[in-house]
């Protein structure tokens, strides 16, 4: 209950929530025109996105789940790669100017979904021995299980996690900030010391500069960071799906 006596609303829409609806969506849309109408000869549009796709399977998916697994665990990863790719490259969109993946809460629900996938997947093959062999590796002395068991849980099931969503997080925030460096001097140079006939201001050319290679540059760690989370969430699935399990 608010100071006026009003409710707060259970669920509000802000600014990066819409943002992160709004990156979806065009995703999606960009993918649907791209397949709706299959040719034998790709427009360049068709063309691009194949080649895109395909990457992704062959490069993230298949080779490192193989034929079989990676067709089981396709659409998610797909999903994963393109969601966040989608949200990473807002940060460099006029008017958006902020990734949706740069608020914790983003990166922290793709960590989740990357923590049930492959416990999920090594619960599934190996039902009886995928925790006790994480937690218990075989040859090892048993007094030294009270050292090895926590580093094992820590590293396994707390840390893969924790640390998908601070690289995702991180990476998108410091590219941000960046930017927001770069074009508030840009912005400050030009319009207010240009405006008192301070040839200092003329630094705003070289601030201008580095906004637009440091954008360029946000487009490869955009790509790059999709690309990392979805192929290390493929490693932790594999490593789940290991016979040694």
């Amino acid at each position: 209950m608010g100071l006026s006596g009003a409710e707060e609303p259970i669920f509000g829409l802000n600014r990066i929530m819409l943002i992160r609806f709004l990156a979806v969506a065009v995703m999606m849309l960009i993918l649907w025109l791209a397949v709706r109408n299959m040719r034998i000869v790709p427009t360049r549009f068709q063309a691009g996105a194949e080649f895109l796709l395909g990457f992704v399977r062959q490069n993230v998916i298949i080779d490192t789940l193989g034929e079989k697994d990676g067709r089981r665990f396709m659409p998610v990863l797909m999903a994963m790669f393109f969601g966040i790719l989608a949200m990473n490259i807002t940060g460099i969109i006029p008017f958006l100017n902020i990734a949706g993946t740069s608020v914790i809460g983003m990166p922290l629900v793709l960590a989740l979904v990357a923590y049930v996938l492959f416990i999920y997947a090594g619960l599934k093959k190996h039902p009886g021995a995928f925790l006790k062999n994480s937690l218990f590796p075989s040859g090892v002395p048993w007094p030294i299980y009270f050292i090895v068991t926590p580093i094992e849980f820590l590293s396994t099931f707390i840390l893969r996690p924790v640390t998908l969503a601070l690289r995702l997080l991180m990476n998108m925030v410091a590219g941000h900030l960046l930017l927001v460096l770069c074009f508030a001097a840009t912005h400050f140079f030009f319009l207010s010391m240009l405006a008192y006939g301070d040839f200092l201001g003329l630094l705003g050319v070289g601030t201008l500069a580095f906004g637009l290679a440091f954008t360029l540059f946000e487009i490869l760690v955009a790509v790059l960071q999709a690309y990392v989370f979805t192929y290390l969430t493929a490693v932790y699935i594999q490593l789940a799906l290991a016979d040694e399990h």
